[in-house]
């Protein structure tokens, strides 16, 4: 009964939604954020002033989503998890589906986040192009048994393409992750690309390059 109240919500317009997930959802929603025509119900969800989520986009699964001022979700995102009282990952008792984003940082379009763990996005950040997968979750066959680590991408941050990100990876400040690239480990160097299958440093980035000291996320 409450998903078909969830998909009557979706298409109602949005200052009738935003009354209806505050009430009845307990949503933190600013009268400055927005959310299109979209399926988003995670546990718990806030959102700061001037966030914006696009139509079509799905966050469903997940524990918490936090979306930071002037953020941005675009559309068709795919963007789900596996919510704590869930019966795997019981041996990850710190476990934490949530998805953060930053303020001022945006997914573009037809991405896959997996929030069965922690997804932590920085300020500033863009998951660019399409069809990108931050994959949290996986098989451990040793033990054999569904395993998660999470995933940290710092602030001004810049993800190309079909990227792949696995649980365990952090993506220093102020890095590129070159297209079709696989992070798979944790990076600590900052000012640089990473790129390759797995993901390694191939070249310097200029520290006084604009987009590392941008005031407003969009970039014209």
């Amino acid at each position: 009964m409450r998903r078909l109240l969830a998909l009557g919500v979706v298409v109602l317009p949005w200052k009738i939604k935003r009354w209806l997930l505050r009430r009845f959802w307990g949503y933190q929603i600013a009268d400055g954020a927005r959310i299109g025509l979209a399926y988003v119900f995670p546990g718990e969800l806030v959102m700061h002033e001037g966030a914006h989520i696009d139509h079509f986009t799905v966050a469903i699964h997940l524990d918490r989503m936090e979306c930071g001022a002037h953020s941005y979700i675009g559309r068709s995102n795919w963007i789900t998890g596996h919510p704590r009282r869930g019966e795997h990952f019981r041996h990850r008792a710190s476990r934490d589906p949530t998805l953060f984003l930053g303020a001022h940082s945006s997914i573009t379009k037809q991405h896959i986040i997996d929030c069965t763990d922690r997804i932590e996005i920085g300020a500033f950040t863009t998951v660019a192009g399409y069809r990108s997968q931050l994959i949290t979750h996986g098989i451990d066959t040793h033990q054999n048994r569904q395993d998660c680590k999470p995933i940290r991408i710092g602030s001004y941050c810049l993800l190309g393409t079909r990227v792949t990100v696995l649980g365990g990876a952090v993506l220093p400040d102020r890095t590129v992750l070159g297209a079709g690239s696989l992070l798979n480990k944790a990076h600590t160097e900052e000012y640089v690309v990473y790129a390759g299958q797995p993901a390694k440093k191939v070249k310097n980035l200029d520290p006084e390059g604009a987009y590392f000291h941008r005031e407003s996320g969009f970039v014209h």
